[in-house]
């Protein structure tokens, strides 16, 4: 009997391999692999070591996935049992902080691990599945014993990267995915002092009530509109005023008839060289109102009778983070610029002055494309950062001043919306309404970011 003319009965038995891998995993694998034994001895020369290569493979393949099934079917009750907790946040509560009292956080969490594993685990049975289909149809013509990509070699090839790449995507899955699907959890429940804090008390899901609140509740959404309409201005002033400035600075230096360069870069550099935070540290201590050297060196000099209110007036708060940020942030700007604008063909620049440009022709039609080019996709980046920079504000004004926002909503006036969830979570202890701002804020940053990135020159001409 020939390879190509197979029995029925042959057939049949593949056919089956899809059935046994949909009612167990990893037994559709099995029985393919002695499938595969049983026509090496019917099939070419040359095709029989593909098909005991081929038979190995599908049992090895076969094993592990019987291997998963089995793992999952054990522990079934305790897979249950945490999906059971995720879906009621507990039952057993009481007056007392007792052991035996449910800790809705801690079911939450478990739950949410447990899912995550299933969703794996669902996957691999998936992927079972299609892979006994796809090997049954190229069984029927008989390929997979002459082609030598489906040999034990052409397997082991494929099957590399994924190999390298599934310990960093479970990875991602629990540190990136895991946190994130807990936070948008939280949004969705009413944790928060003084009654529903576990284990004294249960959380309880509450559907997308905190949503509504956030923007029909006075107190709530006047903060939100004012603190979310301050961080986007802040957002794109600290951005571009920092990139500006550095980019006029690194020109500057960049001037052939400027002397002692590197003198002057070295001092420009200094802020940046300094952690952050000391900065800022210092800054607030600089701009206080009360025993600042600013003010108290005013005074003294007779040039302001009162203090200047530099922390503590809401608008001249906003505009010492900008300018304190300015400080901070121009320098690196500088330094990068600095490096683009050397690798700048001075060629360019001589054939423009032959067809008479003048210096800001030649700045508009040569130095800014080129700069652009190089730096928007790292400006969209800054964005993003700008509009989450917890410690620019944090570490100088700490938010404040208060009482701008309706009391309870915890906001101050240079708050940004990422140091605001930080009060809430930390000072107010409302992690409910921080979740909803970190969702909110992910929202808006993620579909942005990605946007301008993919509209960027540089992105465009990166794709292959």
């Amino acid at each position: 009997m020939s390879v190509k003319g197979k029995t029925s009965s042959q057939k049949k038995n593949i056919s089956l391999a899809t059935i046994f891998s949909i009612l167990f995993m990893g037994l559709g694998h099995i029985l393919l692999g002695f499938q595969a034994k049983k026509m090496k001895s019917q099939s070419p020369k040359a095709a029989k070591k593909n098909a005991l290569e081929l038979y190995h493979i599908l049992f090895f393949k076969g094993i592990i996935f019987i291997f998963i099934e089995i793992f999952a079917l054990i522990n079934f009750n305790s897979i249950a049992k945490a999906i059971y907790g995720l879906v009621t946040l507990g039952t057993v509560t009481g007056e007392k902080i007792m052991k035996n009292n449910d800790h809705s956080i801690f079911l939450m969490a478990e739950g949410l691990i447990i899912f995550l594993v299933v969703l794996v685990i669902l996957a691999i049975y998936l992927y079972s599945v299609l892979d006994v289909y796809k090997i049954n149809k190229r069984l029927a013509t008989d390929q997979y014993f002459i082609d030598i990509d489906y040999s034990l070699k052409g397997v082991i090839n494929d099957m590399f990267p994924y190999f390298v790449l599934s310990p960093v995507a479970l990875m991602i899955i629990f540190f990136v995915f895991f946190p994130l699907l807990f936070s948008c959890l939280l949004a969705f429940t009413n944790y928060s002092m003084p009654y529903h804090m576990p284990p004294k008390n249960l959380v309880d899901w509450v559907g997308i009530q905190n949503f509504i609140d956030m923007f029909s509740l006075p107190n709530w959404k006047e903060a939100f509109v004012g603190v979310f309409t301050w961080n986007v201005i802040w957002a794109f002033i600290a951005t571009f005023l920092n990139f500006f400035v550095g980019l006029l600075i690194a020109l500057m230096l960049y001037d052939k008839d400027i002397k002692f360069t590197k003198g002057f870069r070295t001092i420009y550099i200094l802020p940046y060289a300094i952690p952050q935070m000391i900065n800022l540290l210092v800054w607030k201590n600089l701009l206080n109102g009360q025993f600042g050297p600013i003010n108290l060196s005013l005074k003294a000099m007779g040039i302001i009778e009162n203090s200047i209110p530099f922390l503590s007036d809401p608008m001249m708060a906003k505009v010492s983070v900008i300018l304190v940020n300015l400080w901070i942030g121009a320098p690196y700007f500088m330094l990068l610029l600095t490096g683009i604008l050397t690798s700048i063909p001075k060629n360019l620049y001589e054939a423009a002055e032959i067809d008479g440009a003048s210096g800001l022709q030649k700045f508009r039609k040569i130095t800014l494309p080129m700069v652009m080019f190089a730096t928007a996709p790292l400006l969209v980046m800054t964005f993003s950062f700008n509009f989450n920079n917890f410690g620019a504000v944090y570490f100088l004004t700490g938010g404040g001043p208060d009482n701008v926002y309706p009391p309870g909503s915890g906001a101050g006036a240079t708050d940004l919306l990422v140091t605001w969830i930080f009060e809430l979570m930390n000072g107010m202890q409302k992690y409910h309404m921080a979740a909803v701002l970190s969702l909110l804020v992910f929202t808006i940053i993620a579909p942005f970011a990605i946007y301008n990135f993919t509209k960027t020159k540089s992105f465009k001409e990166g794709e292959y």
